[in-house]
């Protein structure tokens, strides 16, 4: 428990008090000593002669014994038909009974909350076993930079971009599942030329790193639905899959990527313009995919996963 900012003792006081007791001096000497009235001396000592040291510890409040207590089959009515999915209040109609019985009856069974009565969906982790196997496509949309923002000054979010018309700008993110090796650009708009082009950059990108490419998962967005992408993947010999509606956790890692790239690029300093901002892109990418120790894959940076030999790494790198 929390001990108030003006209370008199502490657990620690307590038994320094009873040891005080113990060595002959009378309860009235210590209370003065202490600031407490003798009654509370004696309290403490008989709980220290009852229990211990434990006795000495803050204890709830709550009464032993409740003068009208709930009756148990009310509490099994409350509880049944609450997983039932009624109300509090309807549950406090039925029964008869006040809503802050319902109230503390629910928590108490752990029941107040409607998420408590269906369990939690377990997490499905999954990662591929090869580079090239699965890679992850996404779009995160910034506002244009025309002065600082209001990460720096305060202002209420959007306040530039609405009044001034600077626009948005949209980073395109690609990151491979096994390896985690990351590829961004940033296009003016996220339709399906900006998709198909991407995805064509993307794919040279990790040809070049000798990886080739056999499935790419994106979202429901009109630019991955569209015809233009799907051939553009039938040419590339790409099988596409998707997401499952409404649920941005299937693409948990290109979403996991885009959260770092903010933190560590995108919202990492106060950038003058977005062109400034749009130069510090690749020197981040460069440090996550070749320097930075990623957690998921056991502390190593992402080039790691390629297993390629040192020759080889320093001419990638160069």
């Amino acid at each position: 428990m929390d001990i108030h900012k003006n209370a008199r003792l502490t657990p620690l006081g307590r038994e320094r008090m009873v040891s005080q007791i113990c060595r002959g001096q009378t309860p009235k000497a210590v209370s003065e000593a202490v600031g407490v009235c003798p009654r509370t001396v004696r309290k403490w000592v008989r709980r220290y002669q009852a229990e211990g040291v434990a006795g000495l510890r803050d204890r709830s409040s709550r009464p032993h014994r409740l003068r009208r207590p709930t009756p148990q089959a009310s509490i099994n009515r409350i509880e049944a038909l609450r997983r039932q999915r009624w109300t509090g209040k309807a549950i406090a109609t039925e029964i008869g009974v006040s809503a802050a019985t319902v109230s503390r009856v629910l928590k108490r069974l752990g029941l107040n909350r409607m998420s408590a009565l269906e369990p939690a969906e377990p997490v499905r982790r999954y990662q591929r076993d090869r580079p090239g196997e699965l890679i992850h496509l996404d779009i995160k949309k910034l506002g244009r930079i025309g002065s600082i923002g209001h990460r720096i000054t305060g202002r209420y979010r959007g306040a530039v971009n609405r009044h001034r018309g600077i626009g948005w700008e949209f980073v395109h993110v690609c990151i491979d599942d096994a390896s985690r090796i990351a590829f961004t650009e940033i296009k003016p708009d996220q339709r399906k030329h900006s998709a198909v082009a991407f995805l064509k950059a993307a794919i040279a990108y990790y040809k070049r790193l000798g990886i080739k490419v056999e499935r790419v998962m994106t979202d429901n967005g009109s630019c991955y639905r569209s015809n233009a992408f799907r051939k553009t993947c039938q040419r590339l010999g790409l099988r596409q899959i998707f997401t499952k509606p409404y649920t941005p956790k299937t693409n948990g890692k290109a979403e996991r990527f885009i959260q770092t790239s903010l933190r560590e690029w995108a919202y990492a300093r106060a950038y003058d313009s977005s062109r400034q901002r749009a130069k510090e892109l690749p020197v981040f990418i460069q440090r996550y995919n070749w320097h930075r120790p990623h957690a998921g894959i056991g502390g190593h940076p992402p080039i790691s996963k390629l297993g390629l030999t040192w020759n080889n790494l320093l001419r990638l790198h160069s």
